[in-house]
């Protein structure tokens, strides 16, 4: 009996020390973030991407009490940055500037080397940024059903420019072929900054293109907006129809949207906390004001639910336009 007693003592005794010191570990994790946290951009500095990482990083130091710095991991597609914060711890250290060429890459690559779904916890959809039809102000057409027109009446004279195989661009003005029956020639660019001159040289007809590039132009006259390709106009344009208005063309909706994400794991408090301060900032007066609305950025800010659910979405869309549009996977 003596025995059992001391047996029973020595199992309290060690569970009581066990207890003891997972609760000590438990207290000297630090709370997040108890160092700097780290914002990958997939693309060079320059451009809405990097623009709205910086405001965001700039906004983010104060409430979290950390530093909070941008790095630009450009090259492939943006798979280089993304497959590079898909490996790193789920701590919340590490961020992601994501665009809607994440979806879209699963598309356009026989295989990637991450999941854009499973290897990532969405935090937060915070902006978008509308496209528009523009063409160079010496071509004789004025709306889009004149340059409908102006395609049939020149066969294999009309050339788009696009910012590469598989990019907003490119699938915008494929998505219009598909939709009138139009033909035109694709040329893509090393990137969205050539188009621009192309398009100012003569040297392409038109591009379906970022309003934030375009819109310089646009109002000094070089350029002319034809339609807006999102699903409402722009305050920026507010004159300027849109596709599905023009054309008409029911549906027509291309533009580029911007969100944040995490390695997959990265814990839900952690999520919330980034959504809550994220979607502060993007929605605070002076950013907007300032930062956002000259660069035809428009705030959004969603729930990591809703945000997974515009990429799971946009999967299947995509897949489709670049199967009508015969594009093969790389």
């Amino acid at each position: 009996m003596r025995s059992a007693k001391l047996l029973q003592a020595l199992v309290y005794a060690l569970c009581g020390g066990i207890l003891a010191a997972l609760t000590g570990v438990a207290q000297a994790q630090p709370a997040w973030p108890s160092r700097p946290v780290r914002f990958i951009v997939p693309l060079p500095p320059g451009g809405s991407n990097d623009l709205i990482t910086r405001v965001m990083a700039e906004r983010l130091q104060g409430p979290l009490g950390q530093p909070v710095v941008v790095e630009n991991k450009p090259g492939a597609s943006g798979l280089i940055a993304t497959e590079y914060v898909a490996h790193q711890p789920a701590d919340g250290y590490t961020l992601l500037l994501v665009s809607n060429t994440h979806v879209m890459n699963v598309s356009f690559f026989k295989k990637l080397p991450y999941d854009p779904i499973n290897d990532f916890e969405p935090i937060s959809l915070i902006a978008t940024v509308p496209f528009v039809m523009a063409v160079n102000s010496s071509l004789p057409v004025h709306s889009l059903k004149e340059f409908i027109q102006y395609c049939r009446d020149h066969p294999g004279q009309v050339t788009y420019g696009s910012a590469g195989v598989g990019q907003p661009h490119h699938l915008a003005a494929e998505l219009l072929k598909s939709m009138t029956g139009i033909q035109m020639t694709h040329v893509p660019y090393k990137g969205a900054s050539f188009i621009v001159p192309a398009l100012l040289s003569n040297e392409i007809t038109v591009t379906i293109g970022a309003i934030n590039s375009l819109l310089p132009h646009i109002r000094s006259g070089k350029l002319r907006a034809l339609a807006v390709a999102a699903n409402r106009r722009t305050a920026l344009l507010p004159d300027v129809p849109t596709m599905e208005e023009a054309g008409p063309l029911p549906g027509f909706n291309v533009d580029i949207w911007l969100g944040v994400e995490a390695p997959a794991g990265t814990p839900r408090a952690v999520v919330d906390r980034l959504n809550s301060e994220i979607n502060r900032i993007i929605h605070d007066p002076d950013v907007v004001k300032e930062k956002l609305t000259p660069n035809g950025i428009e705030p959004v800010g969603t729930t990591p639910e809703a945000f997974m659910q515009t990429m799971k979405d946009d999967i299947p869309r995509w897949a489709k336009i670049a199967k009508d549009a015969h594009i093969e996977p790389e």
